[in-house]
């Protein structure tokens, strides 16, 4: 298959990407749009972090394969800013803001991104550094990264929920 339509039709799947971005230990996910040839996410203020990236001129994006969730391809993208208010500006938020899930102010949310979030085209550069038959054997290109979060004790209590006996 075509590098180009690999990197692509992979990205247009998937619903996450995986960005390699400057000074960070480890990718971060991030949510996203494919439209007119390249990824669109969105980052500042409430939404995604993902520092360095508004900075960054190239990151590494990594994207999974939408039937089984492992590594597909890995590719060099671009990174530029979509100025507000300009004709990319008034065709891709009205996409993104489709897909974000549980904006605070729904229909007020391209002003807020206006005003404090960053909107990055990454196009694909056609440098692919991974992909099948070229993947490496060790898993740690996307690990997630260390977090303070943990799940302890007891699960909460379901209404209408069965106790369950132990097996005799």
């Amino acid at each position: 298959m075509d590098n180009a339509a690999l990197v692509e039709e992979a990205t247009k799947k998937s619903g996450m990407l995986w960005l390699a971005l400057p000074d960070l230990p480890y990718p971060r996910t991030a949510w996203h749009i494919w439209h007119d040839g390249a990824a669109y996410v969105v980052t500042g203020g409430i939404e995604q972090p993902l520092p360095g990236l508004p900075e960054a001129e190239r990151v590494t994006v990594t994207v999974r394969s939408k039937d089984k969730g492992a590594r597909l391809v890995s590719w060099i993208a671009a990174a530029e800013h979509v100025e507000p208010n300009s004709e990319e500006w008034a065709a891709v938020v009205p996409l993104l803001a489709k897909e974000r899930l549980n904006a605070p102010d729904g229909e007020r949310q391209a002003e807020r991104w206006a005003k404090e979030a960053y909107v990055i085209r990454l196009t694909p550069t056609g440098e692919v550094t991974e992909a099948p038959g070229g993947l490496p054997d060790d898993y740690a290109a996307v690990r997630p990264a260390p977090s303070p979060a943990t799940t302890v004790g007891k699960a909460p209590f379901m209404v209408g929920g069965r106790r369950r006996r132990p097996d005799r």
